[in-house]
């Protein structure tokens, strides 16, 4: 039973902390305060060249509802080719309707720019009327993974859901887990809803390599 543990990160720092401390994957951001903003090309390509681990960068310019314009689509889709370039594995995104339902036009256009990378829909997820219903959308757009807490202020708060969108997605598409996901809970987040993947912004190497060590007990 593979577990992964996917860290956020923000630096250079941070990414090398989080190889060493254990984390399979990394997802770079830029001010996390905000939600995670598309980090500058100059800081893809420092941690592409300090980790190993794949790469997920997140394009994501609009701090607000997650609707995009066509001039922000427009620069979404030149930092999808920029990710791609300085070595990026996959892209986070997401980009939502008038009516808070996914923005099938608009994401058949990024998914159309991130064409051979990974693609993860961010936690604009967690705004949208119906999960379930979204969910299906993003299979048929070919969506690898979602990112979620399930619609709730944390991942174990939202482990009911979490569940029933595991069960929904029968392997089609993966569900990470995200929302105050530490060592002292993913035990019991993983056995309630049966996620193989969570998502931390972790600052230091022991909470990283913590949550790291309760993940690999748990497989055993």
């Amino acid at each position: 039973m593979t577990i992964i543990y996917e860290a956020c990160v923000t630096s250079v720092s941070q990414a090398r902390r989080a190889e060493q401390a254990g984390a399979a994957r990394l997802e770079l951001c830029a001010r996390i305060t905000t939600g995670g903003l598309t980090p500058p090309a100059s800081r893809i390509r420092a941690v592409r060249t300090a980790t190993s681990l794949p790469l997920h960068v997140m394009i994501r310019r609009d701090r607000g509802d997650f609707h995009c314009d066509a001039a922000t689509l427009r620069r979404m889709h030149t930092e999808i080719v920029a990710a791609r370039r300085e070595g990026a594995d996959g892209v986070v995104l997401g980009v939502l309707g008038p009516d808070g339902s996914v923005d099938v036009p608009a994401m058949e256009g990024l998914m159309d720019a991130a064409r051979g990378l990974s693609v993860t829909f961010h936690r604009a997820f967690d705004r949208v009327p119906d999960q379930l219903a979204a969910l299906e959308v993003l299979v048929t757009l070919g969506v690898n993974r979602i990112l979620t807490s399930g619609e709730a202020p944390t991942a174990l708060a939202g482990a009911d859901t979490l569940r029933a969108l595991v069960r929904a997605a029968r392997g089609r598409i993966g569900i990470i887990a995200c929302g105050t996901v530490r060592a002292a809970n993913v035990r019991a987040l993983l056995g309630a809803t049966g996620v193989r993947e969570v998502h931390a912004h972790l600052r230091t190497a022991r909470a990283m390599r913590a949550l790291a060590t309760e993940i690999h007990q748990k497989k055993q």
